[in-house]
């Protein structure tokens, strides 16, 4: 075999081992619990345009997991690539039913609290939340970003798919502002417990916001959100649509998910789409 050949061999790297499918769904699919299917393709441009193109014949709970992406999407149409099985690159498809359409809009900040409490337990990693759904983790003293989560409307329902940088080491980062569960000390970076620790704190909450017809006070996310969102309390700029800016004192969040900034004339101001910005003067710069 080449060195050529051996380069795109799966198991060229033993760090990284491709998904074991079988005990996955053995650990996962219950008759009772939310996860229906789970399927583990080689490659794929974007798992959420995968699921969202089998939407209209899709049963609520499947999961669609992606050992490369090679056109990944962030929001604002960024991309999001990285090594093979360097990381947990997957998409599930949620229809929330009876909740009404207007809650809807929580799904990524919930699906933010699930990641981050899953990781918590799975990997020994403390990961804060950037509003609106970015991943933080701390790497020295810097905070850098290690996953990101996409919400797109499907058929019936929602298809969410989630970013996370697992193993990548620090010249295998797009971009200085990146980091990995390795690079901030993950005690594990074994993916298959990674994803059922995901997975499972996602069945858990959702089934929590779901139970209190998507009140996320009533459900408690709209607390844990807020305990664990690395923006409040910062001074931030918000790039909002119609190229707007507007800077201010990151508040709260609100009832409906939205930011709250507080500008220098004392008026607050609920942001509700946008691209935010860490200012500097705080911890890990500019982000």
């Amino acid at each position: 075999m080449t060195p050529s050949d051996a380069s795109h061999n799966r198991w060229s790297d033993l760090d990284r081992p491709p998904l074991n499918v079988p005990a996955l769904r053995r650990g996962l699919l219950r008759p009772d619990g939310l996860w229906s299917a789970l399927d583990v393709v080689d490659s794929t441009g974007s798992t959420n345009s995968d699921l969202a193109a089998r939407a209209a014949g899709l049963t609520e709970g499947a999961v669609l997991v992606a050992e490369e992406q090679t056109a990944g999407r962030g929001r604002l149409d960024r991309t999001w690539t990285a090594p093979a099985r360097s990381g947990l690159f997957f998409s599930v498809y949620l229809t929330p039913g009876a909740v009404p359409v207007q809650r809807w809009g929580w799904l990524p900040l919930l699906t933010g609290v699930a990641v981050a409490t899953g990781l918590a337990k799975s990997a020994g990693v403390d990961t804060a939340l950037k509003w609106p759904n970015d991943l933080l983790v701390t790497v020295g003293t810097e905070e850098r970003k290690a996953g990101g989560i996409l919400a797109e409307r499907a058929g019936d329902g929602v298809v969410i798919g989630i970013g996370l940088n697992v193993s990548l080491r620090e010249d295998e980062l797009p971009a200085p502002t990146a980091a990995s569960l390795a690079l901030a000390g993950a005690v594990s970076t074994d993916r298959e417990t990674l994803l059922r620790g995901v997975l499972r704190s996602l069945e858990q909450w959702y089934g929590q916001w779901r139970a209190a017809d998507g009140d996320a006070a009533a459900s408690g996310l709209q607390e844990a959100y807020a305990a664990g969102c690395a923006t409040l309390g910062r001074t931030v700029r918000a790039q909002l649509p119609g190229e707007r800016t507007l800077t201010g004192e990151a508040v709260a969040i609100d009832g409906d998910g939205r930011l709250v900034l507080s500008a220098g004339d004392g008026l607050q101001e609920p942001v509700s789409a946008g691209d935010i910005v860490h200012l500097r003067g705080v911890a890990g710069g500019l982000t």
